[in-house]
């Protein structure tokens, strides 16, 4: 559009104005310039294609709220996130007419465009003397013989940072035809040039019979003529509207020397303390750098943080924080989401009563972060539907004669509590009831306790009070403090700007430092106090990379150096490992240490043996006789948990009795 405006501004007022009439225009003489450039042309292409003109515009893109009825067949420009596609269908543009009574044809009757529908002439107005005169609705088409295109109607959401807070998204009718079609898939976060244009209302089915639509009324949609799809990933639109002014304050925003602090004191400023987890939480904000391997595969550059613990410790006021200042946020409790909720669900068209596929959370918030509260009480069925999305970042679908992937980049940040309500340090490993595999996707997971401790307290109660007495905000009163806008606008410029890697110092002291974990060096023995080695796996390595570059991007720079990898060993040595050590995660995927694999190993064996198929005993008597074989009772209990778990035995008599089933 701009071309054209340089070209002719009254022509390109006109197209903006008026783009019905002037399109097929633009086409009609695209295709005389296509058939001057290509003669002459070969045997059997004599004749030129349709040439389908498809516009751009640099303008500022309206929101779909704001479409009102003065923009009625006018250009626009909208941003937001396919959410439905139906397949490809079929439309008439020219079709030919058939009378019943006098068997007269009419060819090539144009269509409009769009989804406004054609009445049929009601008489026939061929004139034969002495015929009987033609019935009234005489006309039908003649398929065969019809001029056709492709055409697809997608459904555009508006983006979930521009709904205001507290209101539902709303959606807008695409339609899409020729080579429009099938450019898009559910997830995709698109910006649409197309015609504002409105339809007749489909009559709403009653008890028995239908209800007309009003008269006059309409309902509005979108004849798409320009998609242009966000492949750049996050942060594109934000930093589109970043002004060089604004970049320069940026970068030096990134140049000051303690800009790592001050992003984490903002993180929640509300909030007194837990000055590790905010610093975790700032790096999940930021992310690693998205890796694609030589042979196709990608490595995934979003972190994964889960906060365990104490209720009344401020985790859900910081999910609500995340999903405020994060670029793309969707807040989610685990009760209220179901698998499909979560990934996709595949439903059925009301109007052509074929399935079309809707995104759910973790699409919509594709290069976002979706924030998962009440994790624990999330039905284990919808919890392993996640899995795929938080390690390959992305969500096969396979029903209904539909299969394909969508993409699910996004960080999830996830709070749960303890099985027991608080935390019970004598109970180990049993204050969690998560499966290995989703712990173990997680890069750092936070055992939030809530300790009893007089200063602490005070202090605590002394800031709360400020906050509820406080006439400002509380985020004015600290020093070196940056502004919400501002901290928004920097992570999405950092994201899209930034995309770190590894040195090779960094890289050597991180492998070095990954064999001294594996091996369980003294050196780590003394650091954890503990004698059992705890080792990490591959997962975890990766983790500590991904910590690295999201640091190394908080300063926009391109290389992450010693000093990231130092304090990304620390932020895990303080959440993941610190749980590992306290055996809080005894039984993970890395967590475990031979001797106790081996312990857990003999006691499942033993119990084999002496516990035969069919039969039942009591539970007390079993953990009795382990213990006087000197056994850890946690041991015991851990063997149990996993045999039932697996369906190898069964409660009964009110949890009382054990009976092997296989």
């Amino acid at each position: 559009m701009e071309d054209l405006a340089s070209f002719d501004e009254d022509l390109s007022d006109c197209l903006y104005k008026l783009p019905t009439e002037n399109l097929p225009l633009l086409e009609e003489a695209a295709r005389e310039v296509a058939d001057e450039v290509t003669r002459p042309r070969p045997v059997g292409e004599e004749n030129v294609q349709d040439i389908q003109v498809m516009l751009k515009s640099d303008a500022h893109h309206a929101s779909i709220r704001n479409l009102k009825s003065e923009q009625v067949s006018r250009l626009v420009k909208v941003h937001g996130i396919i959410i439905s596609a139906t397949p490809v269908k079929a439309k008439a543009t020219k079709v030919c007419l058939q009378c019943r009574g006098c068997r007269s044809v009419i060819s090539n009757i144009p269509l409009p465009p769009g989804l406004q529908g054609y009445a049929l002439p009601r008489k026939c107005n061929t004139e034969n003397a002495g015929r009987v005169k033609c019935p009234v609705d005489p006309y039908f088409i003649i398929p065969d013989r019809c001029v056709c295109v492709d055409f697809q109607t997608l459904r555009l959401q508006e983006s979930p940072d521009a709904v205001p807070h507290g209101e539902m998204p709303r959606h807008l009718q695409l339609y899409c035809d020729r080579y429009l079609c099938d450019r898009v898939v559910p997830g995709n976060r698109v910006t649409i040039q197309g015609i504002y244009s409105i339809k007749k209302m489909a009559a709403a089915k009653g008890k028995g019979k239908e209800k007309a639509a009003g008269v006059g009324i309409r309902a509005s949609y979108l004849r798409v003529v320009g998609i242009q799809v966000d492949t750049e990933g996050t942060g594109r639109g934000a930093t589109g509207s970043v002004s060089p002014q604004e970049e320069e304050e940026l970068r030096a925003l990134a140049g000051t020397p303690d800009v790592y602090n001050a992003l984490a004191r903002s993180v929640a400023p509300s909030i007194y303390g837990s000055d590790d987890l905010k610093k975790a939480i700032t790096c999940l904000l930021f992310g690693g750098s998205r890796k694609r391997l030589p042979d196709g595969l990608t490595r995934r550059g979003d972190i994964n943080l889960l906060m365990l613990g104490d209720p009344g410790t401020a985790k859900s006021q910081l999910l609500k924080f995340v999903e405020r200042c994060s670029p793309i946020g969707v807040y989610t409790s685990g009760k209220g989401s179901s698998a499909a909720g979560l990934t996709a669900s595949v439903l059925r068209d009301p109007n052509t009563r074929g399935f079309i596929m809707e995104g759910g959370a973790m699409v919509l918030a594709d290069g976002g972060v979706v924030c998962i509260d009440e994790f624990d009480k999330m039905r284990e069925d919808d919890r392993v539907a996640i899995h795929e999305a938080m390690e390959q970042q992305t969500i096969s679908i396979a029903k209904a004669g539909i299969t394909t992937t969508l993409n699910s980049r996004c960080s999830v940040l996830a709070a749960a509590n303890s099985v027991f309500g608080r935390w019970d340090d004598t109970k180990g490993e049993d204050n969690i009831d998560f499966m290995p595999t989703i712990l173990s996707r997680f890069d750092m997971i936070f055992i939030i306790k809530d300790h009893h401790d007089q200063h602490r307290d005070m202090t605590l109660a002394r800031h709360v009070m400020n906050v509820h007495l406080s006439a400002q905000t509380q985020t004015e009163g600290v020093e070196g403090e940056i502004p919400l806008a501002t901290f928004k606008k920097y992570i999405a410029y950092a994201r899209a700007k930034c995309g770190p890697r590894l040195s090779a110092a960094a890289a050597e002291k991180l492998k070095n430092r990954y064999v001294v974990m594996r091996s369980g060096a003294r050196e780590h023995e003394r650091e954890s106090d503990k004698k059992p080695s705890i080792p990490i796996t591959v997962r975890q390595l990766e983790a500590v990379v991904r910590i690295a570059e999201s640091l190394a991007k908080m300063k926009l720079q391109a290389v992450a150096g010693e000093e990231e990898v130092d304090e990304a060993l620390r932020l895990f040595q303080v959440s993941t490992l610190d749980a590992a050590l306290s055996g809080s995660l005894s039984g993970v995927e890395g967590f475990t240490s031979q001797e106790d694999q081996e312990m857990l190993s003999r006691i499942e064996k033993q119990l084999k043996r002496r516990f035969a198929i069919g039969s039942q005993v009591s539970e007390h008597s079993i953990v009795q006789d382990f213990t006087k074989q000197k056994y850890p009772e946690h041991a015991i209990y851990k063997v149990l948990h996993l045999m039932l778990r697996r369906g190898e035995m069964q409660h009964r008599m009110q949890r009382k009795v054990l009976y092997r089933v296989k």
